[in-house]
């Protein structure tokens, strides 16, 4: 099979295409570097049955020709991370709905299966956990930029939903669930890498707000699984389907956790969310997945532990430290 994953040289997108390529697939990447990097896939690049694309998904002829040459094509590319947000509402607003159009207009002529990438962020305000992907989606108001990403996601849902039952364009929906693991940044406050890199350097480990908002976090292999598994049965085009892991944590707590398990004497610092994002800034106290439905088609569900998570995230960044560094992790530093 051949897939186009667009966002490629991102975090899921890098994984994804590395798990294609081992199992023999082809796997062609666009992106423009914005959010991902060539590091990321650079040691993809020598391979056979790689192409890469440096460019925007904007260049409507270049992405009629490689979704032309697909059999799939993976929708990654998205404005994302909540500081990006916030800073840059209209980027996120237009790359995520134009480019969700972009692809959806030009896999429609050949009948291409699309799966597109959406967020747990979706849910809104909604406070029925754990959140079924039939329940309501409860934003806050249009003055208040933060809900700026999960309105332009849920337009993305609304819009490939629409080809499938308009037009007949086979399409699969995801909702992301905080995936995290190697190659994560923290440049536009993922909260799991920035805390590790916080705790490894012994500086203080800043959470935002009191700390009691709670996330489940998926490690980036059972989410990669997750949407495999999901391209390969038919039974889930045409559905939402939540992935993510099911192990709930307060920020607070993980900050702990990741002080613990990393050795480190770090303070933990409390930040105003004011302070770190903007005033009045509006937060989802929880968010936690119904993960039955993936289950029901694919036999799959993340169950990689946060304490596993946290030790493969500090090992990546260890490694890109140096040896020195790698060698103490293999020596047992982190408990």
């Amino acid at each position: 099979m051949r897939y186009l994953i667009t966002g490629g040289a991102g975090f899921i997108g890098s994984h994804l295409a590395e798990r294609l390529l081992d199992r023999g697939d082809h796997v062609v990447l666009l992106d423009n570097l914005s959010t991902g990097s060539v590091d990321n896939v650079r040691h993809l690049k020598s391979a056979e049955r790689m192409q890469y694309h440096l460019d925007n998904i904007e260049n409507r002829q270049l992405v009629a020709e490689l979704v032309d040459d697909a059999d799939i094509i993976v929708h990654l590319a998205a404005a994302v991370g909540v500081k990006l947000i916030v800073e840059s509402p209209v980027r996120t607003i237009e790359t995520n709905v134009n480019g969700t159009q972009l692809i959806l207009e030009a896999a429609c002529k050949k009948r291409k299966l699309v799966v597109t990438a959406s967020t747990s962020e979706v849910y809104g305000k909604n406070i029925n956990v754990p959140f079924h992907e039939d329940a309501d989606l409860v934003l806050g108001p249009t003055t208040k930029g933060r809900w700026s990403y999960a309105a332009s996601k849920a337009l993305d849902e609304f819009l490939a939903l629409s080809y499938w039952k308009e037009k007949k364009l086979p399409v699969i929906v995801v909702r992301f669930f905080n995936t995290v693991g190697p190659r994560q940044t923290g440049r536009y406050g993922m909260v799991l890498p920035n805390f590790v890199k916080s705790a490894l350097d012994n500086r203080p480990i800043s959470v935002y707000g009191n700390g009691k908002q709670s996330r489940c976090f998926c490690d980036v292999q059972d989410t990669v699984e997750a949407v495999i598994r999901l391209m390969d049965t038919g039974k889930s085009i045409g559905e939402v389907v939540n992935v993510g892991n099911t192990e709930e944590i307060t920020i607070e707590d993980l900050a702990v956790r990741v002080k613990q398990r990393t050795g480190s004497s770090s303070l933990i610092e409390y930040i105003p969310y004011d302070q770190a994002y903007e005033p009045g800034f509006e937060d989802m106290m929880r968010r936690v997945p119904a993960v039955e439905k993936l289950e029901a088609l694919t036999g799959f569900r993340p169950r990689t532990s946060l304490n596993e998570i946290i030790d493969r995230v500090s090992a990546y960044f260890l490694q890109k430290s140096g040896p020195a560094a790698a060698q103490k992790a293999v020596s047992g530093t982190i408990a």
